[in-house]
């Protein structure tokens, strides 16, 4: 409270208040005071009208260490010098801040009053104080309510924010406003209606749109979902989701009975959907145009009378650049076959570009160099380090004679192939590795080699294949040795499906490849094949 609120508070009472200094002077007085005894105004000093200032100082000492109204007696001249035996009831004003400590007084007259008119006046004030203390009350738990209220819809709302923040994909911001838009518009239902077209531009004529997720409806195909708005019943309301100038669906919200909307809150939510969506959409398109220009550099690998040959490549989860993972198939000769893999480090242009010119290089070095793999791969990292300075890959490259059997290899930091044995145990072919590609010129590279078994399978993939955040490369190639165990009986490309999809619900960070291939069991095999 101030000098204000204690004005206003006054003004209403029928009997004399004032608010004065421990040195007596007079701070406020309400009208009341001024028709009880015209001396006592704001500014006066009440020792310069009481008649006895020895009681005032001792009366003064009293109110202001007292919480509690504390009766008393003042004798105080009027306007014309008379004086008028006046009954107070003074106490500390607590909630007073200024520099020197304050006393409320209830004043009235004595000469006009009898006890039993002091007595109904102190009831009748006691009860417009404690009328008055319960409106206070009620006030603040109003308030407390309506803060309370109000937090709780922040707390609501700020989990809609982040939870769209986070999102990604449209598969993300859908599950986000199924989960969270209901909560934080007070609502009891919200349907999500979107353009698809609209949402994820087509990358063609050819190009295959999304179909509609079970979380939201897809405006450009028809879906069998929620009701149209029109044929909802109660308070249902259509808010657009528009971003950049451009519609992209609606926000089909459903409220409770009774409840009222906010209009202003509504709109800012349906803005934040519209801006996820938008980024979600331009994600999605972007993250399509990487995996077909990626998909467009890789080989299509050639057919291999005897070798059951097949490979993939899956981006990473949130990858929107491309990126320099690689495979390929070399025919060396009537009997000899090659076999690389390998991955630039990092994403983009540069390094799709450095893959691209690795891939056609690596064609013509294959072919000079036979079936000496450290010979290819000293040649490849010449051409890296010349052409491409700064950038580093690793890489793998494998030799396989048909009439032989055996398969020799190189590997320039690059993950180990996983060798499946017709049991279905496996073991990494983890020798022969060198430093990547680039950084290092003229390095060493040292050469495995083994023979075959019968009908094994030898599998090549990139780092993607194996990594997890916050997980060590250890556990990842166990993991994928353990679903290779799960590969006895299936096909090449089978298997290949397998590894490259082993765990679909984890976040991948990376793009990964595979390339897998299965052996016959006899030689005589390949010449049946071959003829």
């Amino acid at each position: 409270m101030n000098l204000a609120t204690f004005r206003s508070v006054a003004r209403l009472l029928p009997h004399a208040v004032i608010m004065c200094t421990a040195s007596g002077r007079i701070l406020a007085v309400n009208p009341a005071t001024r028709r009880t005894l015209d001396s006592l105004r704001t500014g006066v000093n009440l020792y310069d009208v009481v008649r006895d200032t020895g009681e005032l100082r001792e009366r003064l000492a009293g109110w202001l260490r007292s919480g509690s109204p504390l009766p008393g007696v003042l004798t105080v001249r009027d306007g014309r010098d008379r004086p008028v035996r006046l009954r107070c009831h003074g106490a500390r004003a607590a909630w007073w801040q200024g520099p020197e400590p304050a006393v409320q007084l209830h004043l009235s007259r004595l000469d006009i009053s009898d006890r039993f008119v002091a007595l109904s006046q102190r009831v009748r004030l006691m009860n417009q104080q404690m009328a008055y203390r319960q409106a206070i009350a009620e006030q603040r738990d109003l308030l407390l309510r309506r803060e309370k209220e109000a937090r709780a819809r922040m707390q609501r709302l700020y989990r809609l924010t982040a939870a769209l923040a986070a999102s990604a994909t449209l598969s993300d911001v859908c599950d986000a406003v199924y989960k969270c838009a209901p909560q934080a518009l007070d609502a009891s239902d919200v349907v999500l209606e979107l353009h698809s077209r609209r949402v994820i531009p087509s990358l063609g004529p050819a190009d295959t749109l999304p179909l509609a997720a079970p979380l939201w409806v897809d405006l450009d195909r028809g879906r069998d979902g929620p009701p149209p708005p029109a044929s909802r019943p109660g308070t249902a309301r259509c808010v657009p989701l528009d971003a950049e100038s451009l519609t992209l669906g609606r926000l089909v919200i459903e409220y409770a009975p009774g409840v009222e909307p906010d209009v202003e809150h509504t709109m800012a939510v349906a803005q934040q959907i519209a801006q996820a969506v938008r980024r979600a959409g331009l994600f999605e398109h972007e993250h399509g145009l990487a995996v077909r220009l990626q998909r467009s550099l890789l080989p299509d690998l050639p057919a291999v009378p005897g070798l059951e040959i097949a490979s993939g490549y899956a981006p990473g989860t949130h990858l929107v650049d491309v990126g320099g993972d690689w495979y390929d198939v070399h025919v060396l000769g009537a009997e000899s076959i090659g076999f690389t893999i390998g991955d630039v480090a990092g994403h983009g242009i540069t390094e799709a570009t450095a893959m691209a010119q690795i891939t056609t290089a690596l064609r013509s070095i294959a072919r000079r160099c036979d079936e000496h793999p450290p010979t290819m791969l000293a040649e490849l990292n010449d051409f890296l380090g010349t052409y491409h300075a700064g950038l580093m890959a690793t890489a793998c490259y494998a030799t396989y004679n048909r009439r032989t059997r055996t398969l020799r290899y190189s590997r320039a930091g690059h993950p180990p192939p996983l060798l499946i044995l017709a049991d279905g145990s496996s073991r990494y072919l983890d020798g022969a590795l060198a430093p990547p590609l680039g950084p290092v010129p003229f390095t060493k590279f040292p050469l495995k080699e083994l023979t075959v078994p019968a009908h094994a399978t030898l599998v090549f993939y990139t780092d993607g294949l194996i990594e997890r955040r916050g997980e060590s490369l250890d556990i990842g190639m166990s993991r994928l040795a353990q679903t290779a165990g799960t590969t006895v009986g299936l096909t090449a490309e089978a298997t290949c499906d397998l590894l490259l999809h082993q765990r679909v619900d984890t976040e991948l960070p990376d793009d990964r490849a595979v390339l897998a291939v299965r052996f016959p069991e006899h030689a005589d095999e390949v010449d049946a094949a071959s003829t």
